[in-house]
C-alpha cells in the first residue's frame, strides 16, 4: 500500500462531493410527505367533504343529510345550530327551497385528521337571481361522517341578492 505525502485538495474534494450529492438528488428524488401530490396524500375525510360539496349541485336534501352522523350538527352561523340527521335534512330542504341551481367552487381546502376546512364560493341561482356567496366551512368528521359543520358567510350578501331590486 502506498501513501502520499501530498496534502489533499479539500476545496476540490468538497466541490466533487457537492456535485455527486446533486447528481444523486436529481437521479433519485426523495419527496417529503408535505410535498406529495394531492392524489397520493388525499385523506378519506377530504374525499368525503369534496363529494359532499359536489353533491350540493344535485339539490337533494336526503343525499346531503346522508353525509351526517345520526347526531350530526349543522351550524349555519347566521342562524342556530341544528342537530340530528333528520333535523339537518329538513333545515337543508327549507334553506334551498328557492334554489334553481348551485355549484360550489372550492378555493382552498385544509385537512388535519378529523378536521376539514373549506374556503369556497357558492354560485347559486335562487328566485332568478345569481348569488356568489363567499363561505368558509369547518367540518369535524367522525367515522367517515360529518359530526359538526359550521358554515361562515355574510347573511346580508345572500338576502340582498334575493331582493327584487337585483
Amino acid at each position: 500500500m502506498m501513501f502520499s505525502n501530498k496534502k489533499p485538495n479539500y476545496r476540490k474534494l468538497s466541490s466533487s462531493l457537492s456535485q455527486l450529492f446533486l447528481l444523486v438528488l436529481l437521479l433519485c428524488p426523495i419527496q417529503p410527505s408535505w410535498a406529495q401530490s394531492s392524489e397520493t396524500s388525499m385523506s378519506n375525510n377530504e374525499i368525503i367533504i369534496r363529494e359532499f360539496i359536489a353533491a350540493w349541485s344535485n339539490l337533494d336534501a336526503d343525499e346531503l343529510a346522508s353525509y351526517f352522523s345520526e347526531d350530526g350538527t349543522y351550524y349555519n352561523m347566521p342562524t342556530q345550530p341544528i342537530s340530528g340527521r333528520d333535523n339537518v335534512r329538513n333545515f337543508i330542504a327549507n334553506f334551498m327551497q328557492p334554489w334553481e341551481s348551485t355549484n360550489w367552487e372550492i378555493l382552498n381546502l385544509l385537512v388535519d385528521g378529523d378536521i376539514v376546512m373549506v374556503e369556497r364560493i357558492d354560485h347559486t341561482v335562487a328566485l332568478g337571481n345569481n348569488i356568489d356567496l363567499p363561505c368558509l366551512g369547518y367540518f369535524l368528521m367522525e367515522d367517515g361522517k360529518i359530526k359538526m359543520w359550521r358554515d361562515y358567510f355574510d347573511l346580508a350578501t345572500y338576502t340582498s341578492a334575493l331582493s327584487p331590486s337585483n
